[in-house]
């Protein structure tokens, strides 16, 4: 099981764009329904940092595979003021937190 957490921000005249993005590909998930994903982005009050929580419970991260998510990191470089962040998390305790 692999749990991660990005973090990145981007520039203000593209927020709304790279929401866009993070919609669509919630939309495939839910049309696709990939087992042993978890995944939830935020957007902190500045309108501009999103932080993506994922819990990858299989072998394979299922995210690259989808088109929308293709979509959404082609040009994140350039939607960035800040690049994305990866960061390995070690869960020490969660209350219902990864439950169904």
């Amino acid at each position: 099981m692999q749990r991660l957490i990005v973090r990145y921000k981007v520039k203000p005249d593209r927020a709304s764009e790279n929401q866009h993005y993070v919609e669509k590909v919630f939309e495939e998930l839910r049309q696709n329904s990939p087992p042993g994903l978890r995944y939830a982005t935020f957007k902190q009050n500045d309108g501009v940092t999103f932080i993506h929580l994922v819990s990858i419970e299989t072998d394979t991260n299922p995210l690259p595979k989808l088109p929308a998510f293709q979509a959404f990191q082609a040009e994140i470089k350039e939607r960035c003021e800040e690049q994305p962040v990866v960061t390995d998390l070690e869960e020490v305790g969660s209350y219902h937190f990864f439950d169904n």
